[in-house]
């Protein structure tokens, strides 16, 4: 057990730190190849923070394992939008405004319907397709595109500040990408194998470990994100961060592992997937409720009730 404990913490200090890695060699490379900031938001930077989840969920299906793959997703969409918005509000009150109000929530809401009713009201097997996981990618694409060129539609160029001396060589970019995908690719074989066995030893269902320490382990990014872009007074920045790391873990992380193989519910259940559709529209409602779109302190403070409530329910119902 003692060293199942020890991998399992090696291989999420691997899989986050090589996100960090990973993030911080490609944004300093497209940087360099002079590709605009908001094309580096939009990819390099809402796919890095997601990274964990991705590699996590990708290495739990191609070991046929759909309870960690997708309670991975579910956990980690449920802590973003309920503990991550809301310890970042009692930081600092966090805005949502512009295409995120108009565009991304309302797609955020609508893939998280989408997951359970593909589940368990589409087909009389409770599986997520190959062809489903495909539909997802799609779609994953399309709304990647389209917010792309909606950005850029809208957007007023900006020129870019950043400097030739504030970009890490070009040896050094390399060794980033090269040795942040090692630490992803190795550090999540260990995080599963060790979360997997630490389950069976417990005794504890492994769709309980990928809801709560897989989900909260690998949504440390987006936390961490989210907290200091607050605290520098970019609550755009936070707010987006979770939507756009929801959006990426549906589509492209459900649909990439449907893909390589049928996804399963298994432990996963109506009561997690409905938690998940109502985070984002308990966090909806809490924005229109204001005339400013804005989750303050006393709002943060019901999500974080909210999640504290969920988790306590995981524990009682095991």
């Amino acid at each position: 057990m003692t060293l199942d404990i020890i991998q399992f913490l090696v291989g999420l200090f691997l899989v986050v730190k090589g996100a960090d890695l990973l993030t911080d060699g490609g944004s300093s490379l497209a940087k360099r190849l002079r590709v605009p900031s908001l094309i580096i938001g939009l990819t390099i930077v809402a796919f890095g923070t997601s990274l964990p989840e991705f590699v996590v969920s990708t290495i739990s299906a191609t070991k046929g394992n759909s309870d960690m793959s997708l309670g991975n997703v579910v956990g980690s969409n449920i802590f973003n939008t309920l503990a991550v918005v809301g310890i970042t509000a009692l930081f600092c009150p966090v805005v949502c405004r512009g295409a995120l109000l108009r565009r991304d929530i309302p797609v955020n809401l609508a893939i998280a319907i989408l997951l359970p009713t593909l589940l368990f009201f589409v087909k009389p097997q409770m599986q997520i397709s190959r062809m489903e996981g495909i539909m997802l990618l799609v779609l994953f694409f399309i709304y990647l595109s389209f917010s792309i060129w909606q950005t850029l539609r809208q957007g007023r160029p900006e020129k870019d500040s950043t400097t030739s001396s504030e970009i890490m060589p070009i040896w050094k970019q390399i060794l980033y990408i090269v040795l942040g995908l090692a630490m992803l690719i190795i550090g999540g074989d260990w995080f599963v194998d060790s979360a997997s066995d630490i389950a069976t030893r417990l005794g504890v269902s492994q769709s309980i470990i990928a809801l709560t320490i897989v989900a909260i382990g690998t949504s440390l990014p987006e936390l961490a994100t989210s907290v200091i872009a607050a605290r520098k007074g970019d609550t755009d920045m936070a707010m987006g961060n979770v939507v756009g790391s929801n959006i990426f873990n549906i589509l492209l992380i459900v649909g990439t592992s449907a893909t390589i193989t049928p996804i399963r519910p298994e432990g996963i259940n109506y009561v997690d997937l409905a938690v998940m559709a109502l985070s984002i529209t308990l966090l909806t409602l809490l924005l229109l409720i204001s005339r400013r779109h804005i989750v303050n302190r006393w709002k943060g403070s019901v999500l974080v009730v909210v999640a504290i409530a969920y988790y306590t329910y995981l524990v009682m119902a095991q």
